[in-house]
């Protein structure tokens, strides 16, 4: 009976931390990396960017990034569209700044063949 109790204690315990370790992973805000394509300067060189997409792809599941959207396909509502839209989530700002890092070489590449920007947004809180 003690062994069963010591058991089923241990259980009680580990759940307890996993419900703990999860519940403290949910309520951080995520994070958001956003670039933003407006205007296309040099064709080949964009072209050489879409090859460079699944490097970027690689090295965003590195930092644990999930994509939400990559995407030419941008209909405008207000305002113009950009050309090509990309939201990557990470968990938390240190991730997301170290993909930032590691992408150096294509973020060169896409400020050379485009007009465009990235930035880096906090989430709202998921609940």
């Amino acid at each position: 009976m003690t062994r069963y109790f010591f058991g089923l204690a241990l259980v009680a315990f580990v759940s307890a931390v996993a419900i703990q370790g999860l519940h403290a992973r949910t309520t951080a805000p995520p994070i958001y990396v956003v670039v933003e394509v407006d205007e296309i300067t040099d064709a080949n060189g964009f072209e050489a960017l879409r090859q460079a997409d699944d490097a970027t792809a690689i090295e965003a599941e590195f930092e644990d990034g999930r994509y939400f959207a990559r995407t030419e396909n941008v209909t405008a509502v207000d305002g113009s569209a950009p050309k090509a839209f990309t939201i990557i989530a990470f968990d938390n700002i240190t991730k997301a700044k170290k993909f930032v890092d590691s992408i150096k070489p294509t973020t060169a590449l896409r400020t050379r063949v485009t007009k465009s920007r990235s930035f880096i947004v906090e989430g709202t809180m998921r609940e």
